[in-house]
């Protein structure tokens, strides 16, 4: 398995996307996950071209981290434990699973400089994904401006594993219309201009719908 070839069959599709939907191409930031893989396999996929990973584990970002430091952007996208956040801040440049005051409290506590973060929406309602619900989402925006190193540049959210695309379109809608709506507010602590949204199952849909930022593990880099 190449990851370069993997990596042109993603790009042809998200060119695809594009067109379809009338977007630029240049709007989209591939996200290669790498939390399941290897240093070498990492190490590959940079040498393809890509430039920002993300990871969802502290001990497995750090390794990664350590190895390849600013080599690569590096994004946060599991849910990260206040505690933990000493440890990754001014190493991440994204955290994408911003979802609660305590952990902006801590952000801010701890950044030297200002973070940019994804507010983490659960536009599906499962039981079982972090973020906050979609009526939540503009009264933490308003609280969140407090914390001077916290800045919102935009929404993330976990669609399903599942077939359905109809849903997956409705999922994805929802959190394009919500960062709208945050945007419109013209908050100077939240542009939110961005949406990561879409995973190896669904990204072509996502960047369709308005996402930004893509999460790619699986067909990317395998398992």
């Amino acid at each position: 398995m190449d990851v370069a070839v993997n990596l042109d069959s993603i790009q042809k599709q998200i060119r695809q996307a594009c067109a379809r939907s009338n977007r630029n191409l240049e709007e989209i930031t591939i996200i290669g996950v790498t939390k399941y893989v290897t240093i070498e396999r990492t190490e590959e996929a940079l040498q393809a071209g890509v430039t920002n990973f993300g990871e969802n584990r502290l001990d497995g970002f750090l390794t990664k981290y350590n190895h390849f430091q600013d080599r690569a952007k590096w994004h946060f996208i599991g849910t990260l434990q206040s505690r933990k956040v000493k440890e990754v801040i001014d190493k991440v440049d994204m955290i994408h699973s911003l979802d609660r005051m305590s952990l902006a409290k801590e952000i801010n506590k701890r950044a030297s400089d200002v973070m940019d973060c994804f507010v983490q929406v659960n536009v599906s309602g499962e039981e079982t994904k972090h973020g906050l619900k979609t009526e939540e989402v503009l009264a933490f925006m308003e609280e969140v401006s407090k914390y001077e190193k916290v800045r919102v540049v935009g929404l993330m959210t976990m669609a399903p594993q599942i077939e359905d695309e109809s849903r997956l379109r409705e999922i994805f809608r929802s959190l394009a219309r919500l960062r709208d709506e945050v945007r419109n507010q013209n908050f100077s602590h939240a542009p939110c201009e961005f949406l990561s949204m879409g995973m190896s199952n669904d990204f072509s849909i996502a960047v369709e719908e308005g996402a930004t930022h893509i999460r790619i593990g699986s067909s990317l880099v395998g398992e």
